[in-house]
C-alpha cells in the first residue's frame, strides 16, 4: 500500500510564512492605530493586500491538505479537513495527467487525477512523499487512461 500525505517541511515553511504575514498585519494596524506615521493611502493598500495574501495562502495550504493512499486495485482519498473520505477501484479513474516544468534547475510534477463521478485532485513532488511511487503505480494500474502530453 501506498501512502501519500502532505510533507511536514513544505507546511512548517508556509506556516513560518504565514506567521510573518499575520505580525506584518498586526503591525501595519497597530501602527495605524497609534503613531499613523505613514500615509492614508499606504494603509489602505497595505492591510487589504497582506490580507488577500494570507487568504490565498491559509486556503492553498486547507485545499492541498489531502492524504492519498493506493494498492489492492484502490485509490482511497481522504480530506481531514472536510472529514471526507472516499474510496475508488482502479477501473473509476477517467484520466489521469502529469505535468513537470523545470525552474531554477528543479523538477516540480503535479499529477491530477479524475475520477467517473467528476471528482478529481492534484498532488505534486514537492508537497506530498511518495509522489513517484503513486505514479508508477498509476502506471502500471491505470496506464491507457494517461493523458498524452502535448
Amino acid at each position: 500500500m501506498i501512502h501519500c500525505k502532505p510533507k511536514p517541511n513544505t507546511y512548517f515553511a508556509l506556516s513560518l510564512v504565514l506567521l510573518i504575514l499575520i505580525s506584518g498585519l498586526i503591525y501595519i494596524l497597530n501602527e495605524f492605530a497609534t503613531t499613523r506615521s505613514f500615509g492614508l493611502f499606504f494603509y489602505l493598500f497595505s492591510a487589504p493586500l497582506i490580507t488577500v495574501v494570507i487568504l490565498m495562502l491559509l486556503v492553498k495550504m486547507m485545499a492541498g491538505f489531502k492524504f492519498i493512499s493506493a494498492g489492492k486495485e484502490k485509490i482511497i482519498t481522504r480530506l481531514p479537513l472536510r472529514g471526507q473520505t472516499k474510496t475508488y477501484q482502479i477501473d473509476e479513474v477517467l484520466a489521469w495527467e502529469e505535468e513537470k516544468v523545470i525552474a531554477n534547475k528543479k523538477e516540480f510534477k503535479q499529477l491530477t487525477v479524475a475520477f467517473t463521478d467528476k471528482n478529481s485532485f492534484s498532488m505534486s513532488n514537492h508537497e506530498h512523499q511518495n509522489y513517484e511511487e503513486f505514479v508508477s503505480y498509476l502506471s502500471k494500474k491505470a496506464g491507457k487512461k494517461k493523458v498524452k502530453s502535448r
